[in-house]
């Protein structure tokens, strides 16, 4: 019989409904683990109990996040995979592509931790962000975007430097290219033939970041970069 490492384990894991947050949510159950996933857009699973959220919406990530906290005492893994992606220069780009980028990508992972810190503590928790390769390469069109995954690690880092003393460790992943639908629209925009058979999947970043939680409690993974095997 299989043994279920995540037994007795609880973990929340945001943009649960696909790509590598659905894989992590998933990967996480069949090991045992009893999984918040909170979306947008919900699932049927009697797996995953479900939150459904928008997170560029800050009054509503707020209110989830009160909700949230009240009724989880102690958590052992928090995950933020969910993440929003537009393409466009600095004198074109709409102002409010910036605003819902970091809302998404860098505020609502900042309102879920503070909300869930003590419960974090409480387990001597881990804290995951899905980040980007392109964090530290930032090119034309990207800005934005890269913006927010620049302050993202800095605020992972800035978090890991906060927590460390009471026990929690903070990983951050730094994914390239990765097959999911939100990939696919970005091949679109770029004019390019899509083929995920080229890219990572989303299991590969799950398996990943299991074998990072399961390290010894005296041995922290604090980044993690990841590309795909294939050239394109």
């Amino acid at each position: 019989m299989r043994l279920a490492r995540f037994e007795s384990q609880v973990a929340l894991v945001t943009g649960a409904s696909g790509g590598i947050g659905g894989a992590i949510s998933e990967a996480l159950v069949a090991e045992g683990a009893e999984v918040h996933a909170l979306s947008r857009k919900t699932k049927q699973s009697d797996r995953l109990i479900w939150h459904k959220v928008d997170l560029s919406d800050d009054g509503a990530m707020e209110a989830a996040a009160d909700k949230i906290s009240s009724t989880i005492d102690e958590l052992d893994i928090l995950v933020h995979a969910a993440g929003d992606f537009a393409m466009g220069t600095v004198a074109r780009a709409p102002i409010t592509d910036l605003d819902r980028m970091w809302r998404i990508n860098m505020r609502a992972p900042w309102v879920l931790t503070k909300a869930l810190s003590r419960a974090l503590s409480a387990r001597h928790g881990s804290v995951v962000f899905l980040n980007s390769s392109i964090w530290n390469n930032a090119r034309g069109g990207t800005g934005a975007y890269s913006a927010s995954k620049y302050a993202l690690k800095a605020f992972a880092d800035a978090l890991r430097d906060e927590l460390n003393p009471v026990g929690v460790r903070v990983l951050s992943v730094f994914p390239g290219r990765t097959a999911s639908a939100m990939q696919q629209g970005i091949f679109a925009e770029e004019n390019r033939a899509y083929n995920p058979d080229l890219l990572l999947q989303p299991d590969d970043i799950s398996q990943i970041v299991l074998q990072s939680l399961l390290s010894a409690n005296t041995a922290e993974v604090t980044d993690i970069h990841v590309r795909p095997a294939k050239k394109f």
